[in-house]
């Protein structure tokens, strides 16, 4: 089985998730992807963070309609820092025979040296970079081996030029996110009352 692996904070997710993840999907042929919401991102501080719980229904919301998808709580469940390596230890554990593909955004990649064990993580699969032009970031340059560089992949998407930051502001401006969320994403951010 070729497995997908899509980390993030989701916090909203948006249409820019759904095309990225999607079109990698298809362009790879994945049977799977596992969507896995951060409990507490190694990365980055996030202001305005939606509860756990509401972050996984989004993610369910936004990829509802596609059998290809499912939303895993394997970071939500596990308390501290959600490091990716972790992460993918515990997929192997359970789908032991699949082929790996972790699947990131051109923004990620930038960073991808200063991740936890970030060289075991190019061990255990196929990192896969949302990419404008096909080809090798300049800053990762000499940070890699022969054998690593190889299991980078650069996948050439349209980007949707959005954000969760953008998303949240433009909620708790009442201004109209129509086209960035999903539908049943939009209509739980208003039940829920988050972000405003």
């Amino acid at each position: 089985m070729r497995l997908g692996i899509f980390g993030g904070t989701f916090n909203p997710p948006h249409m820019g998730h759904i095309r990225l993840v999607t079109a990698i999907a298809d362009k790879l042929q994945l049977d799977r992807v596992l969507i896995i919401p951060a409990s507490v991102p190694p990365h980055k501080h996030v202001l305005n963070l939606a509860r756990s719980r509401d972050r996984f229904e989004m993610c369910r919301l936004s990829f509802e309609g596609d059998r290809r998808f499912s939303v895993s709580d394997t970071e939500l469940r596990r308390v501290g820092k959600s490091y990716t390596y972790d992460t993918l230890c515990e997929i192997k554990r359970e789908y032991p025979d699949a082929e790996l593909f972790l699947i990131v955004g051109s923004d990620m990649l930038a960073t991808f040296d200063e991740w936890y064990r970030y060289h075991d993580i190019l061990m255990m699969c196929t990192l896969c970079a949302a990419s404008r032009k096909h080809g090798f970031v300049p800053e990762l340059e000499g940070k890699f081996t022969p054998e690593e560089t190889e299991k980078i992949k650069f996948i050439e998407i349209p980007v949707f030029e959005v954000s969760s930051t953008i998303i949240r502001r433009r909620i708790s401006e009442k201004e109209s996110t129509q086209g960035l969320l999903a539908d049943g994403v939009r209509d739980y951010i208003e039940k829920k009352g988050l972000y405003t």
